[in-house]
């Protein structure tokens, strides 16, 4: 049973009466105690009984589970927060497996993206930081507006141009990447800031959508655009120089560039390119730790090389570098990416050949005698023949690319194949992971980049697929990040979260359970994560805390945001 109240925990709160209960920060509802409704002058502002914070969580689930459609119990949960934040975290701590998937979902878009192309008609009151481009001028004067009095930790923002599985919606909202760093890591809510950067959309059903909250214009694009990012990212740089700020959804044109831009200037983090990556590296690093082997033994095949597989592909890249020893044109020799013209190889073409590909072309001499089609491009099947991949990824959103005759082919030349099909929704998946273990007779080592069922091995025994879930590292890569207070975050910070993370795989205790953590776990999962980069980032010197690496642990979970009410105390002078 949850207290009423954490002796632990004193706040010293300036609000009373209406004021307190319309903080969805500081307000209880029926958990202010009689004490504390005399001290705020709440006395006959709530009925008379006083509530725990479980009878509370009981209350709104039922709420909750009286509402059928899933867009519905959105809408309530959002309601939820925008009165009390603690109900809110405490009510997805208790039931999370089942209530992510309602507020947040990488993996089956269908609800979320319903609720976001709805944004407009949805919108009932405003959250975060809107910067639109028409008034950049006074860029700094709302930023600071927002913020001031605040300590930022934690800076999420969007110009929602590629928004998973549904593309450009204009006015991005980043609360729900937030929500997901406080529920999972512990970041406070109260520390993080959600902005919207508002550039237009080239979305013409939302432009002649008279609701639309967003700014009716095309999409700026060129230095206009890079001057506006520009100008806010140098005022995070100038007010918070020891947050992290996370891109979200920015178009595949702007996701890594950006990135590439001020990373070595701030601590910047993009999810869609290492989160993505990141949690793709533990996985594999979970399998070859059951072959016995090691990722520079590997040959990877990437079906897919937009943003997600290209930051796969760097990932994985630097992983070896840093893990294995192997010098970068040695580790880029066993990357072989495929996209919609083929194999990527020098004859492509600068047209065809996308910015970033240019250190994993393969040279043409290598494929003489290898069939082509009519313009010269080589397909999947054949590169399989021909390289003997140990490691075939899928991030193409090809339903059904991975054949029978591709599975069996690549199981011919490996005992324990790594297929992952990691596309989103799980009905563009590139192979069911019950057909790609019957087509290797049990052999492949499977992760998805959606929740699937166990499969049935051949000897009747369930084999468990890992979800590909970039949060099960992001948030304790975020948090290590923001705690260490590191000016960048740095490729080992990542890689050392990404070797805890792989290091909790159950797949390592038994090669037939799955090669990450349960969902379920997360939050212990990430808070592992975010050890490991502050240790990593104590000990290569980029720390901005004086902390020894063996107090670290203590360190973390005392910076962790509970979603626990406290005690308060009526004081003019305290936080409001």
């Amino acid at each position: 049973m949850t207290n009423i109240a954490d002796a632990k925990l004193i706040h010293r709160v300036a609000l009373r009466g209406e004021a307190i209960l319309t903080s969805p920060r500081w307000n209880k509802g029926t958990a202010f105690t009689i004490e504390e409704r005399k001290a705020f002058g709440l006395t006959g502002r709530l009925p008379f009984r006083v509530n725990t914070l479980d009878e509370q969580c009981d209350r709104a689930y039922d709420q909750l589970e009286a509402r059928n459609e899933p867009l519905r119990k959105n809408t309530f949960l959002q309601s939820l927060k925008d009165q009390n934040w603690v109900l809110y975290y405490a009510l997805l701590s208790r039931h999370l497996t089942e209530l992510i998937p309602i507020i947040y979902t990488p993996t089956e878009a269908r609800l979320i993206a319903e609720a976001i192309s709805n944004y407009s008609h949805l919108f009932r009151r405003s959250e975060g930081l809107y910067l639109t481009f028409p008034t950049g001028d006074a860029m700094e004067e709302d930023f600071l507006e927002q913020t001031k009095g605040r300590q930022i930790d934690l800076v999420v923002c969007s110009d929602a141009e590629q928004i998973l599985g549904i593309g450009d919606q204009g006015v991005g909202i980043s609360t729900a990447k937030s929500a997901i760093y406080t529920l999972l890591a512990g970041v406070d809510p109260a520390k993080s800031l959600s902005v919207t950067l508002d550039v237009g959309t080239d979305n013409d059903e939302l432009l002649n959508d008279r609701l639309y909250v967003g700014w009716p214009h095309k999409r700026v694009r060129g230095e206009e655009y890079d001057y506006f990012v520009d100008k806010f990212v140098q005022l995070v740089r100038k007010h918070y120089p020891h947050s992290l700020l996370h891109f979200e959804d920015f178009g595949v044109a702007n996701a890594k560039r950006l990135l590439d831009k001020y990373r070595d200037k701030h601590a910047v983090f993009n999810d869609d390119v290492q989160g993505t990556g990141a949690v793709t590296l533990a996985c594999i690093m979970s399998a070859v730790g059951v072959t016995k082997s090691k990722l520079a033994d590997q040959r990877f095949v990437v079906y897919g090389a937009g943003s997600a597989g290209l930051g796969i592909t760097r990932q994985l890249r630097d992983g070896i570098l840093t893990i294995d020893g192997v010098d970068k044109d040695e580790a880029n020799k066993k990357f072989y990416l495929i996209d919609r013209f083929g194999l990527i190889k020098n004859s492509l073409g600068t047209e065809k050949i996308r910015e970033g590909l240019q250190e994993f072309v393969r040279p043409d001499d290598e494929w003489d005698g290898v069939s082509t089609n009519d313009k010269g491009e080589i397909g999947l099947l054949d590169v399989v023949r021909k390289v003997k991949p140990t490691v075939l990824i899928g991030c193409s959103t090809h339903a059904g690319a991975f054949t029978e005759e591709i599975v069996r082919e690549l199981a011919k030349s490996t005992e324990r194949p790594i297929i992952l099909p990691l596309s989103n929704p799980s009905k563009l998946h590139e192979v069911k992971p019950q057909d790609a273990n019957d087509w290797t007779n049990g052999k492949a080592l499977l992760a998805t980049g959606s929740p699937f069922p166990p499969c049935k091995l051949p000897s009747g025994k369930d084999y468990i697929v890992a979800e590909c879930n970039n949060a099960l590292i992001y948030p304790g890569l975020g948090l290590g990040a923001m705690l260490s207070q590191a000016r960048t975050l740095t490729d080992t910070m990542i890689i050392a979260g990404t070797r805890r993370l792989a290091s909790l795989a159950p797949a390592l205790q038994d090669p037939d359970d799955a090669l990450l953590p349960d969902f379920e776990d997360a939050p212990a999962v990430n808070y592992e994560v975010a050890v490991a980069v502050v240790e990593q980032a104590i000990e290569e010197g980029s720390a901005g805390v004086d902390w020894k690496k063996d107090e670290v642990r203590a360190k973390v979970s005392e910076a962790q945001w509970k979603p626990l009410y406290g005690t308060y105390v009526y004081d003019p002078n305290g936080k409001a």
